[in-house]
């Protein structure tokens, strides 16, 4: 059955229905979101008799609601204007509009007799066929659909979004006995291709798979630090990024999510998995018991595991129960670590730790590979779902599988049995039958040990993706300490970043330039993309801070230009280049994008040009970019100094995009030649897609821009005159001043007497002559170097 989704209906606009409506108008879907209208309204409704006025005040609250998480931060839209595609309503006087749409999701209050007469009202206006789903965090879904008709019980299934729906990419499926296979393939591939998570198809149990395994690591962690005697500074260091963690690690992610949405999952997994080998581990420590009677669940009632007194952090004491400054914390078994870039090849270190830490390690992952073995079939047939879970809905890097493979199987199960634990038996028979994984890769592909048929068998759904970790080595054409080329097949080569953080030092553009060179000779086309956690954050500033400082000027020109004139390549080459930027997109990453042919971002792309924060202008083309891309929007009889005004300002007020799709509002991204992709795992198929349509088009190389319209001093003396007047409002500091001035200089073409057409080239020339001398000011030098200490920037 051929099935689209054109118009939702979410059913609750609370927190969690506010985010789903705003990422379903994300994607372009209308939506209809409704709530229940307050009890005391319907009671003034009973004694007044219905009113104009009481009509009106009936959407009050799903507005409220709405326009509350429209503001929150992080947004749970791409845009603002985005939200132009919800309508609210509520379940009293709207209803009936439910006819008209493809799917209602339920997402009102977590207890069942609500949902059951919220399903009864449903059943009342859905037109057969129509997707019914519950967003419940877990509750059993078949107790949900009793007493239904038969057709919305087999239209009808869990479909549990991750709370902020926009930002984790969790989606997991729950079937009720009646589901049909076609609606969860359906809802499959929808939530993959065009809502842009890991869809998992979960087991009907309690807490479903990732709340099951998360709230068991966070339950496991609550009692372990008391019998280790940690501080709850000593564990989210722990449990942070050197293990490939969000950095809000344990403590600090339990109150942002608040301690009572925890307590509530827990207390329902205690009370309704009373077989589980670990039930008395969900029951709540005193501290935790004493907090809820406080009522300190975290951000949303101010205190929790942290409190923020003023400028200054406390932190809980759980002995004490009383809040103190927070202390830093250090172990030797981390030091240890520092030299090894990516978490997954830390584990084995931080298991052999001799300190504290190693003894929390061991700890922590004996009891969390026993936990997971033993959930195999319980909670899914597959140990590759609950490592999805795990890394899309709760945001580690790698999975519990993964983490035990990086230990290595038989050393895991040795660190088990030190603690009194024991895997499940399909862990020993699988070794035993000569698998020493859990996964391995063969031919660009992941396989995964299958317990019911005890075999590797192929992880589905990765014919849409291209995993470069697993073509890194065996397809590599190339490379060098910064860099590596791969073939991605077709006449495709890929360039993926090695550096720290995927800075642009002179390593990777020598990488660039040699996949150019590579492509022209042999291949098709050159797509730029890696699948790290953020694309580029930029030149490698560092190196720039030793020339400036040694005053190499003349070595420090050649590098910009070699930056430059790298980029023009991109630009210029004879052979498609696409640039596929996700995540932090700054500075020379951003100057790159600017010159693909094409940019294939991700909607989770936070791109600008930075530069000013250094104390510079954008020096690798950047500046040249923005004064071109206003000069093809100058049109006969606009005001082409308020056109020229806004690209100006995106590089001065170091405009950084929110979204892929906010990138289009600064001029980053250009309409009509960008794209969006909402799945990132999907972003490096797309765009060899793209470099081959183009090549195989006919793609012809572009010719160098002799016509690029400056306005000279008509321009920058407005520029001027702007500048002067910040400074004057002290919303500007002197030398925030001057890098503006040198800014505007550039973009505005010099001091021409009059508008003129000039080269690419001139533009590149002046910019880099402006970049020179911005880097011989101590302030600028100062910036660099706050910058490279601290990791924020510096106003001087």
């Amino acid at each position: 059955m051929k099935r689209s989704i054109k118009k939702v209906a979410v059913i609750g606009s609370g927190i969690m229905g506010s985010g789903i409506a705003c990422h379903f108008a994300n994607i372009g879907v209308e939506v209809l979101l409704l709530d229940i209208i307050p009890n005391a309204l319907t009671d003034a409704e009973t004694k007044k008799g219905l009113t104009l006025e009481s009509k009106i005040v009936r959407n009050r609250v799903v507005n409220e609601h709405l326009a509350n998480s429209l503001k929150s931060k992080p947004s749970p839209i791409y845009g603002q204007k985005f939200a132009s595609r919800i309508t609210t309503g509520n379940t009293t006087d709207d209803m009936a509009k439910i006819a008209n749409v493809d799917w209602i999701i339920e997402v009102v209050v977590e207890r069942l007799d609500i949902k059951k007469l919220v399903f009864e009202q449903i059943e009342k206006f859905r037109k057969p066929g129509t997707l019914v789903t519950s967003n419940t965090s877990g509750i059993p879904i078949h107790f949900m659909s009793e007493g239904r008709s038969e057709d919305f019980q087999k239209h009808f299934c869990g479909t549990h979004f991750f709370n902020p729906a926009r930002y984790l990419k969790l989606f997991e499926i729950i079937p009720g006995p009646q589901t049909s296979s076609e609606v969860l393939d359906f809802l499959t591939i929808y939530g993959e291709k065009f809502l842009g998570k890991t869809s998992v198809v979960a087991k009907d149990t309690p807490a479903f798979i990732g709340n099951r395994i998360g709230i068991y690591g966070i339950q496991s962690l609550f009692h372990l630090v008391k019998e280790l005697g940690l501080t709850i500074e000593e564990v989210d260091k722990l449990t942070g990024p050197v293990i490939g963690r969000p950095k809000s690690a344990t403590f600090r992610t339990v109150d942002v999510v608040g301690l009572d949405t925890l307590v509530h999952v827990a207390n329902g997994i205690y009370e309704n998995c009373p077989s589980d080998e670990q039930h008395e581990l969900f029951k709540l420590p005193d501290f935790v018991s004493k907090m809820m009677e406080n009522k300190w669940y975290g951000s949303k009632t101010g205190q929790g595991f942290y409190k923020k007194v003023d400028k200054d952090i406390l932190s809980l004491d759980l002995d004490t129960l009383e809040y103190r400054p927070a202390k830093r914390a250090s172990f030797a078994t981390l030091e240890l670590t520092k030299t090894i870039d990516k978490p997954i090849n830390r584990f084995k270190v931080l298991v052999k730790g001799k300190d504290k830490a190693g003894e929390f390690y061991r700890k922590s992952f004996a009891g969390m590979f026993a936990y997971v073995s033993n959930r195999i079939p319980e909670i899914s047939d597959e140990l590759y779902k609950i490592d999805d879970a795990m890394k899309a809905g709760f945001g580690w890097e790698n999975g519990p599988f993964e983490i035990w493979d990086a230990i290595g199987v038989a050393n895991g199960i040795e660190i088990m049995k030190a603690e009194g634990l024991e895997p499940a038996a399909w862990v020993t028979e699988m070794i035993a039958s000569g698998s020493s994984s859990f996964y391995t890769v063969k031919e660009g592909a992941t396989y995964f040990y299958n317990v019911p048929t005890k075999s590797q068998t192929k992880v589905p759904g990765q014919d849409s993706f291209i995993i470069l970790n697993n073509i890194r080595e065996s397809k590599k054409v190339w490379s060098n300490s910064g860099a590596i080329i791969q073939d991605l097949g077709d006449g495709i080569l890929n360039l993926e970043f090695q550096s720290k953080m995927n800075t642009i030092g002179g390593d990777v553009l020598q990488a660039i330039n040699k996949a150019i060179d590579l492509s022209e000779k042999e291949y098709q086309g050159l797509v730029i993309g890696n699948q790290a956690a953020n694309f580029s954050v930029g030149a490698n500033i560092g190196m720039i801070f030793m020339m400036a400082v040694e005053q190499e000027y003349d070595e420090l020109n050649m590098a910009i230009k070699m930056f430059q004139d790298t980029m023009m390549r991109v630009r210029y080459s004879s052979i498609p280049v696409i640039v596929a930027p996700h995540g932090m997109t700054f500075g020379g990453g951003c100057e790159m994008s600017l010159h693909a042919d094409k940019v294939v971002a991700a909607a989770e792309t936070y791109m600008g040009l930075v530069e000013f924060g250094v104390g510079v202008i954008p020096g690798g083309g950047g500046s040249k970019e923005m004064a071109l891309r206003a000069s093809d929007l100058f049109r006969k009889n606009d005001v082409e100094l308020n056109v020229l005004q806004e690209y100006f300002l995106t590089i001065a007020m170091a405009k950084v995009s929110t979204s892929g799709y906010e990138a289009f509002d600064t001029g980053l991204l250009q309409h009509g030649k960008d794209i969006i992709v909402v799945n990132k795992d999907r972003q490096i198929a797309e765009a060899k897609k793209h470099a081959l349509l183009m090549a195989e088009g006919g793609y012809t190389q572009p010719i160098r821009r002799t016509d690029v319209k400056v306005l000279g001093k008509q321009a920058l003396g407005m520029f001027l005159v702007g500048t002067d007047q910040m400074e004057a409002g002290k919303y500007i500091s002197e030398h925030d001043k001057k890098i503006a001035n040198k800014l505007a200089y550039v973009m505005a073409g010099g001091d021409l007497s009059e508008s003129t057409l000039v080269s690419e080239q001139y533009l590149l020339d002046i910019e880099r002559e402006a970049f020179l001398s911005l880097c011989t000011e101590r302030k600028t030098l100062e910036r660099i170097q706050y910058m490279l200490t601290k990791g924020k920037p510096l106003r001087n």
